[in-house]
């Protein structure tokens, strides 16, 4: 491990054309500035020439080493692959996009040097669309009020940390179902919030799909809030607590008044339908939600690996 040693985790999924390009940039910002690094790529089971172009790269340049994963796990596990394998005193993962600036990495490195652990860059505005950019504010709105951790306006998806933090996320944390900045965040160390400006581009077209994005912001969100399993309990209480006013309501009609009461005859076909609808709707709505708890219990448990890297 050399002293104050930077490694750069490279998130690699198809992208042959843009590795050499990624590694040039961001070994000009840094050895302008004296900042010696390790350039790690990840690449993500990519079915196209990726690899062999980053192994190329590999056997070319000392600070380079190539892994690639034995499927598509997405980047969320690219970036624990990357972090496992790092060397560096500090570690930062960038994806292929070129959309943080490069100077940012060096800002966040003299910001390491002064002493802060974690350092959690994140985007002063967003121009990814009127959809994506309303229903990011929703989701990370809604983490930070209902879960007990607190990302910054807008949310974040990268990070730069020390040795000390790449340690524990390797030895203590198990990267099945989540995500590296809620984990980050949960740590404590009391993260250092790096606001920064995208530069003005043509717009990329994600990989992200609509699913994947999905499944990583349910993944967020049950590993990060028990909100749901507390809102059941709440909502089964409340609804025991007017079942018993109903049954005493009923029984004191029944002895002391009779079926017309107040003017008006309850219909009991009427009742019994929406009653039985209404509840059969909340048993089976709290039995999805905690399946979902379940489940990510159950491939907990079973302890298989939750990345392969295959070379």
């Amino acid at each position: 491990m050399g002293e104050n040693l930077l490694s750069v985790i490279f998130l690699s999924y198809f992208s042959g054309n843009k590795i050499k390009q990624v590694y040039d940039n961001v070994s000009k910002a840094l050895k302008e500035n004296s900042i010696p690094f390790e350039f790690i790529i990840v690449d993500d089971g990519s079915m196209d020439d990726s690899f062999k172009i980053a192994k190329n790269l590999e056997k070319n340049l000392i600070n380079v080493k190539a892994y690639q994963l034995s499927k598509n796990y997405t980047t969320a596990y690219s970036i624990f692959a990357g972090l496992k394998v790092s060397k560096g005193s500090c570690a930062i993962a960038i994806p292929d996009d070129e959309q943080q600036p490069y100077s940012t990495i060096v800002d966040m490195y003299r910001i390491w040097e002064k002493g802060e652990k974690i350092i959690i860059p994140y985007r002063t505005s967003r121009n990814d669309g009127y959809f994506t950019d309303f229903s990011s504010k929703i989701f990370y709105g809604l983490i930070n009020k209902l879960s007990n951790i607190k990302y910054p306006l807008g949310g974040a998806d990268l990070f730069f940390i020390d040795r000390e933090i790449i340690d524990i996320v390797n030895n203590q944390i198990r990267p099945v179902n989540t995500y590296i900045i809620p984990e980050l965040l949960r740590l404590g160390f009391t993260p250092y919030f790096f606001p920064y400006q995208r530069p003005v581009s043509e717009r990329i077209v994600s990989r992200w799909t609509f699913k994947k994005k999905l499944r990583l912001g349910l993944n967020i969100f049950f590993s990060s809030s028990s909100f749901l399993i507390k809102i059941i309990t709440f909502i089964g209480l409340l609804f025991s607590l007017v079942s018993v006013l109903l049954i005493l309501f009923y029984v004191y009609i029944k002895i002391f008044g009779n079926s017309n009461y107040w003017g008006f005859l309850p219909s009991g076909w009427t009742t019994l339908v929406l009653l039985i609808s209404l509840f059969s709707g909340l048993i089976l709505l709290s039995l999805g939600i905690i399946a979902e708890y379940i489940w990510r219990i159950y491939e907990e448990v079973k302890a298989r690996p939750p990345y392969i890297i295959k070379k």
